[in-house]
């Protein structure tokens, strides 16, 4: 159906399908058959293998979002949480996508239908912006919104890369002040926020570390050896380092023109020269974090490295 007309999205309407001949059933059989995916009532996209992957799923994420926002049955309310989140292209963990959420400005009237959300919230002239000709909450309030329906993990990662993209912690606050309704629970996630965390598995590392009364690391710290500078995710002191690893950090490191073995060997190198500063180099990955076995991995070397209490 590549004469289907596209908007600015790269979204396929009804209307402008029907404009150029191309009937309802038609439509729906290409759905059917797999030619069209459905976003929004008489919205559809072309399958296309930039949504593969995590990075494929934000993006078919954003676009359902803007789907639901530009149609007519969104009566112009803005795109928030994690919907507005997609659009600003702030990473979150565990985003609830089910469902397209937006906030009336109102203080009831909200509804729950298979494909949308409507939240009932006051919102404030500060509380809004336009994101690619799309209205959508701040991504001040964003991160709260999230943050004070999440749990504390959830919050952090949603503040950390919001401080990241440049929004203070000043700001963060204002649109937090008065919440009751997960109010404590992220003022504890905005307590700890920090703009040098800089990966959602890197805040959701630091959000088990906090649940379970570690000493807080060093982010980002420097370290000079003789075979270059490195920046460690964590340190503890002058003995321990602790490494995310994410698949997506490793594609950061790997240079144009290596393989995935000459940054592994990289790596290794790196490793051995933090050790030979004294240092300890712990690592862990996703799956660790996902059945909650940080501590378990930390806490052996903090007490074996006297960095805390035996």
């Amino acid at each position: 159906m590549n004469r289907l007309p596209r908007d600015r999205y790269g979204l396929i309407r009804r209307r402008d399908a029907i404009a150029v001949d191309v009937s309802d059933d038609a439509l729906r059989s290409a759905v059917r058959a797999g030619g069209l995916i459905r976003l929004a009532p008489g919205v559809f996209a072309e399958p296309s293998d930039r949504f593969d992957g995590p990075g494929g799923a934000d993006q078919l994420v954003r676009l359902r979002s803007i789907a639901v926002a530009t149609t007519e049955r969104s009566s112009g309310y803005p795109l928030s949480h994690a919907s507005a989140a997609a659009v600003h292209g702030l990473a979150l963990l565990r985003p609830d996508c089910g469902r397209v959420h937006l906030t009336s400005g109102r203080g009831s009237g909200g509804t729950t239908s298979r494909d949308r959300h409507l939240h009932t919230a006051p919102l404030g002239c500060d509380d809004l912006t336009v994101v690619d000709g799309v209205r959508v909450t701040s991504l001040a309030r964003t991160a709260v919104d999230v943050a004070t329906t999440g749990d504390l993990a959830q919050g952090l990662v949603a503040f950390d890369g919001a401080l990241r993209s440049g929004v203070s912690k000043d700001q963060l606050a204002i649109a937090l002040a008065g919440r009751r309704y997960g109010g404590r629970q992220a003022r504890r996630a905005l307590l700890f926020a920090h703009k040098d965390s800089e990966s959602v598995g890197e805040s959701w590392s630091r959000a088990q570390m906090i649940d379970a009364g570690m000493p807080g690391p060093e982010l980002q710290r420097v370290l000079r050896c003789p075979g270059g500078t490195y920046r460690c995710d964590f340190c503890w002191g002058e003995r321990l380092i602790g490494e995310f690893d994410g698949a997506v950090k490793y594609g950061q490191l790997r240079k144009l023109g290596d393989s995935a073995t000459d940054t592994v060997l990289r790596e290794k190198r790196r490793e051995d020269e933090l050790r030979r500063l004294g240092f300890m180099v712990v690592r862990w990955a996703w799956r660790d974090l996902e059945r909650g076995g940080l501590p378990g991995i930390l806490f052996p070397w903090l007490r074996r490295l006297e960095l805390i209490p035996t």
